[in-house]
């Protein structure tokens, strides 16, 4: 079976003094040799991510740690164009509370919605981002999965021991109405707070507030990370299908 090189867009404000974004290359590359799944990366920058079709024409959108980010405009479109097009999508840190944050405003009809490290003076009953109440940077913690899930499926395991550097959450408050409106939360810490968000008939929509790409070393990709990979090479075989 040919294997396509897919296109996936890496969208986050990149710099040398995040270690997700100096990390996610060498992941790409040793995706590439030892899985044979070849990801052709592009940076979109997230003012970029604001213009139409930014990542339209992509296999695969991952919106990286390193929030506050220079557009949260930008970002939640991008987000929005991945959900909307059925185009694999992950979401880590940054990306998993700004894909709350899009479907809490653009699916659930919450247009007030609010992140409190980008809007601290917004009212508290819009807040789905809070502080968390004890920080996870440089954290380690168990992640427990729900059976049946896509969370489940990628990771093999009922739990996992995953790595953060995040100091925002979701607010509980707004849970039930993204669950109501088709959002799962399929991962939680061991006292229950969300860790995991996913949308189920999506081909690959996969949130996490942890940071799969900092797992290890490097040389072995986390199963979310190769997860993800897996999907963008096939929506890439479907597009070259279609043509």
């Amino acid at each position: 079976m040919t294997q396509h090189t897919a296109r996936i867009a890496l969208v986050g404000d990149r710099s040398h003094h995040v270690t997700s974004h100096v990390r996610v290359p060498e992941l790409l590359d040793t995706l590439a040799e030892r899985d044979g799944l070849v990801l052709d990366a592009y940076w979109i920058p997230t003012p970029d991510a604001l213009e139409p079709d930014a990542v339209a024409g992509f296999d695969a959108v991952w919106v990286l740690p390193g929030s506050p980010y220079v557009s949260e405009a930008g970002v939640l479109t991008a987000i929005r164009t991945a959900r909307e097009n059925g185009i694999p999508f992950l979401g880590t840190c940054g990306g998993f509370q700004h894909a709350l944050l899009e479907y809490a405003r653009n699916v659930c009809g919450l247009t007030r919605a609010a992140h409190a490290e980008n809007d601290p003076a917004a009212d508290g009953d819009d807040l789905v981002i809070t502080p968390l109440a004890c920080s996870l940077v440089g954290h380690e913690g168990t992640v427990r999965v729900t059976p049946g899930t896509l969370a489940e499926s990628v990771l093999g395991t009922a739990s996992t021991l995953e790595r953060y550097h995040c100091s925002y959450g979701p607010d509980g408050r707004h849970l039930e109405t993204l669950r109501a409106h088709g959002l799962a939360f399929t991962g939680a810490d061991e006292d229950g707070q969300v860790r995991i968000a996913e949308l189920p008939g999506h081909p690959f929509f996969l949130a996490t507030l942890f940071q799969p790409e900092l797992a290890g070393d490097g040389t072995r990709p986390h199963p979310v990370v190769r997860a993800l990979a897996a999907a963008a090479v096939e929506h890439a075989g479907a597009r070259v299908a279609a043509v």
